[in-house]
């Protein structure tokens, strides 16, 4: 309980104490790419990816951690992982097909079409609003067309019936 770090506590550690806080020793994408493929490439850790597979481990985790590991270790920074993430996911399912191995691959699919044509609606409601803000008139056709289509009831809405007062302060009706 009494171990956590004080506040403030790292700022009194020696700087550079952590490979991750000096310069990555590699520099490019490409470079950090053919330093993952070799490795990636040994019998030991092929073997390794696919009894992982085989756990339930998805693809997106697996390449998350391989290269979340090398940035710790100060073999590259973390805008390189970003830029070479894809091929290394593609590498180890290139690997898990050509075994034969189920795998879930940790993308999901299902919701991704919905989040994008929400992300449509999204950024044609932030253009109505910046339409609106300079003072233009907007174009609402276009998102009323990307609404999802309901069924209209044909019946008349009726009026909200009128809440009367109530709690101690309330008046009756007619009484002044």
């Amino acid at each position: 309980m009494f171990e956590a770090p004080i506040p403030g506590q790292s700022l009194t550690n020696e700087p550079k104490n952590y490979p991750w806080e000096n310069p990555s020793r590699l520099a490019t994408p490409e470079d950090a790419l053919v330093y993952h493929l070799e490795r990636l490439n040994q019998p030991k850790r092929i073997e390794a990816m696919l009894d992982f597979l085989q756990l339930d481990i998805d693809v997106v985790t697996m390449t998350e951690g391989i290269l979340r590991n090398a940035v710790a270790n100060g073999e590259h920074s973390v805008d390189v992982s970003m830029i070479i993430a894809p091929i290394i996911h593609e590498h180890i399912v290139g690997l898990a097909d050509a075994t034969g191995i189920d795998y879930d691959e940790g993308l999901d699919e299902d919701d991704s079409e919905e989040e994008r044509a929400y992300a449509i609606r999204e950024n044609k409601a932030r253009k109505i609003l910046k339409d609106i803000k300079l003072d233009k008139k907007p174009d609402l056709g276009d998102l009323e067309a990307s609404l999802p289509k309901t069924p209209m009831n044909d019946t008349e809405v009726e009026p909200m019936p009128e809440e009367k007062p109530k709690g101690l302060m309330a008046r009756p009706q007619g009484v002044m």
